[in-house]
């Protein structure tokens, strides 16, 4: 398998003004510790508000899209960092998270790991913050045990060789389940694809999120089946 030598992180962001900063400052914090050249590019997104001026500060570079779905941002920011890095899609490795999460300081070199071991596709697992009720919170561990094997897909928490990404057409324009579309796209192409529960990323335990059909939807879902108080 042809050695990583570049790493993109995509990020799209629909009015993330107040989250994003600490999503990049853990994305560079990571980046710190990869033995890569890390390039990180935000899409903001139909955006109202900061997002565009914040991911600029951080150095991130930024596309500005209007259509207001996920799969189309997505795409944009794979698309623009791959742009920067100027490399062979073969040799870069394409990490995905969200605005609102918070990487762990060995997510890439997580990531990186598996892409030597000859993984075109890794699918990591993600923990919700601790702004939720309690009994929410149990609900969820209790769902979600700690495990390297699991079939879980989250577009915060997702990484995929760029030659493998291009080659089954990236990320779909969609307004959500674009992660678990590339998924299966990647499966169906009899390419190697692997999980992992190590590196999780934090994400937001809000209940109203930006695509209907992600994680805040997700919870909310948990949130119905909790008994009537």
């Amino acid at each position: 398998m042809t050695p990583i030598e570049a790493l993109v992180v995509a990020v799209p962001a629909r009015d993330e003004e107040a989250r994003l900063p600490a999503a990049l400052a853990a994305v560079r914090a990571a980046a710190d510790r990869c033995p890569v050249p890390v390039v990180v590019a935000v899409t903001a997104d139909a955006c109202t508000d900061g997002t565009e001026a914040v991911a600029r500060r951080a150095g991130a570079v930024v596309v500005r899209t209007g259509q207001g779905r996920v799969g189309a941002a997505r795409a944009a920011a794979v698309a623009a960092g791959l742009a920067a890095v100027e490399a062979d899609p073969a040799r870069v490795w394409v990490a995905n998270t969200d605005a609102d999460s918070a990487v762990p300081p060995d997510w890439l070199t997580v990531h990186l790991a598996f892409a030597a071991e000859g993984v075109h596709l890794l699918r990591g697992s993600v923990r919700p913050a601790h702004d939720l009720a309690p009994e929410l919170v149990r609900r969820w561990e209790r769902r979600h045990p700690p495990g390297e094997r699991h079939d879980r897909v989250h577009g915060a928490n997702l990484g995929v060789r760029a030659d493998a990404l291009l080659g089954v057409g990236g990320f779909t324009d969609r307004s959500g389940q674009e992660d678990l579309a590339l998924v299966q796209a990647v499966v169906a192409a009899g390419l190697r694809t692997a999980s992992t529960d190590r590196a999780p990323v934090v994400t937001s335990g809000r209940l109203t999120g930006r695509a209907e059909s992600g994680f805040a939807g997700y919870l909310r879902s948990l949130e119905r089946a909790l008994p009537a108080t």
